[in-house]
């Protein structure tokens, strides 16, 4: 059973669009108000009653349900397209509603891409496989019948024989090039220590998010491929992509090392070509497990704690296993660490604005783009 700590009762900002006085809200329909009221639902933790409470106070301050719809209606409206449930007067996500959400994730960081960017895994050699190239080679023995280009293989007979004496020859022919499809299997590890709710920030919502979308983005398209999910604070725990959206930030420091070994714990089992851990963080490591102890220490780069977990990311190393690190702050600790452990690891490193760390998670994943620490 997921144990989730409930969020501090700190004061978080959100921005919703600008208000407009005056503006036409008539047209708003069930969908608009469904994306409104799913990103609600994730700052939330998944607690439907709170985010249709948030919803409530949008409305009375700037009348987003329109003319001739109550909040009693939207609600019923979620009720029978299977959305919700009510149980013991509490309103709950359905398994329908959470694949919505995923859905929808991927669909508004997908709008804001460009679609040219998104392609299967390939490995960069050519070979027997199942994606044609555009590009051709002479035929070898093995090849497959069906990647034969014809075309090419007639003009090499004429030009060879020309068309009175037309004949095929072994060396005439020439076959698509083809790109061998890998299998990745992936383990996305989401930072909920206190920073990520700090300073009015929320950045376990983006994160949240986009964790939905990687794992939507997978069994659509890459059904093939595997997706895990791990939670790390004082202590690393996984969890359902299901129970993804009512992931929620505790008083926790940052244990990247536990992180990293139950994610190597997880890959082991996985029989997929590659093998990757995707981390997004706002912090340095703070914290390890020392027995049964946390030892911890939020001040500057503690050496033990640094050492034993770049001890990690030799380990992945070791195991064919690559780090990227999408770090959602810029402070100079942290950019110290990733850069050490980049290094290490001979993984990829990232900084990101959080408005922008779906496109870039999504990118590197189906491109596998490299790009250095500034």
């Amino acid at each position: 059973m997921l144990n989730l700590q409930k969020k501090e009762s700190q004061t978080m900002r959100y921005k919703f669009t600008k208000y407009i006085e005056n503006q036409d809200l008539s047209a708003t329909n069930f969908d608009q108000l469904m994306d409104l009221f799913r990103k609600l639902l994730i700052a939330t933790s998944g607690d439907v009653n709170e985010a249709l409470n948030w919803l409530t106070q949008i409305d009375k301050k700037y009348g987003v349900l329109g003319e001739g719809l109550s909040m009693g209606d939207f609600i019923e409206d979620l009720k029978k397209q299977g959305m919700i449930k009510e149980n013991n007067d509490v309103l709950g996500l359905t398994s329908k509603g959470n694949k919505k959400i995923r859905e929808d994730s991927l669909r508004d960081i997908f709008s804001n891409m460009d679609k040219k960017q998104f392609g299967s895994h390939e490995t960069p050699f050519s070979g027997k496989g199942i994606e044609r190239d555009n590009s051709t080679r002479k035929f070898n023995f093995g090849d497959s019948p069906s990647n034969i280009d014809f075309t090419q293989t007639i003009n090499n007979a004429i030009s060879r024989a020309g068309l009175d004496k037309f004949s095929l020859s072994e060396d005439d022919f020439e076959v698509y090039e083809t790109e061998h499809q890998t299998t990745c299997s992936t383990v996305l590890m989401i930072d909920i220590s206190h920073s990520m709710i700090l300073y009015g920030e929320d950045r376990i919502t983006p994160a949240k998010t986009v964790a939905m979308a990687l794992a939507e983005l997978i069994r659509r398209k890459f059904p093939k491929d595997s997706v895990n999910v791990i939670a790390f604070g004082d202590e690393a725990f996984e969890l359902k992509i299901e129970e993804i959206p009512y992931l929620s930030v505790g008083p926790f420091h940052t244990n990247t090392k536990a992180g990293l070994q139950l994610a190597q714990k997880i890959l082991k089992s996985k029989k997929n070509d590659n093998k990757q851990i995707v981390m997004i963080t706002d912090g340095k490591p703070s914290a390890i497990k020392e027995g049964m102890k946390i030892y911890k220490n939020p001040f500057g780069l503690d050496r033990k704690i640094v050492n034993r977990t770049l001890d990690e990311a030799v380990m992945c190393r070791k195991s064919k296993i690559t780090i990227t690190t999408f770090m959602i702050a810029r402070d100079k600790v942290l950019v110290d660490f990733v850069n050490k452990l980049t290094q290490i690891n001979k993984g990829r490193a990232y900084f990101s604005q959080l408005n922008k760390l779906g496109e870039f998670l999504l990118v590197d994943y189906i491109k596998n783009r490299k790009k250095r620490l500034r």
